[in-house]
């Protein structure tokens, strides 16, 4: 538990948004801003757990502030921001993926949209902790480098065949529309 509260306490003093916010709040009521975010991530975590609406606020908090911090490390000259971001779109692309082809069988789970929030917000969580790296570098990328080959093949393929396809339509296309002006 104690390691819990030191990466709880290491996230406070790292400085973004949401502590920015907690340390205003902080100065204006006076109360310390371990307990505000103890609060915060209570109330969350209950509303998550029972309130209506549950699924639009997972998918705002996998999607807000990961969009906000990804616009920013677009304008700052750094890479290595640029590739964290990168690499938790992957993640939540491919989570979003695994939910949509799972999903009849993901709502029969009680508190599922809690688990996802904290599923989310552990890819998005800063440092060594990053699950989106962690999950990248031990699952993601192995299976990449081993099939990306036949991917690329199948991917090739089947924008060879959309092509084709987009040629047939559109010389059909053609040829209904030319003996319709010969009419006239």
């Amino acid at each position: 538990m104690d390691g819990l509260r030191q990466r709880f306490e290491h996230l406070l003093e790292q400085r973004n948004l949401a502590t920015e916010a907690l340390g205003a709040l902080e100065a204006k009521t006076g109360v310390d801003k371990r307990y505000l975010a103890a609060g915060a991530t209570t109330l969350l975590s209950l509303y998550l757990l029972f309130g209506f609406g549950a699924s639009l606020l997972c998918n705002v908090i996998g999607f807000v502030y990961p969009a906000y911090a990804s616009i920013k490390a677009i304008e700052s000259p750094s890479k290595e921001d640029d590739t964290v971001w990168l690499t938790y779109w992957v993640v939540y692309g491919l989570f979003g993926l695994a939910e949509f082809c799972s999903d009849l069988l993901l709502s029969c789970f009680p508190f599922y949209y809690a688990g996802k929030c904290a599923f989310l917000l552990f890819c998005m969580m800063p440092g060594p902790w990053n699950g989106a790296q962690m999950l990248y570098h031990r699952v993601i990328r192995p299976l990449f480098l081993k099939h990306h080959e036949a991917v690329d093949s199948i991917v090739r393929d089947l924008g060879g065949r959309a092509l084709d396809v987009a040629v047939g339509i559109t010389l059909d296309a053609q040829a209904s529309v030319t003996p319709v002006q010969k009419h006239k």
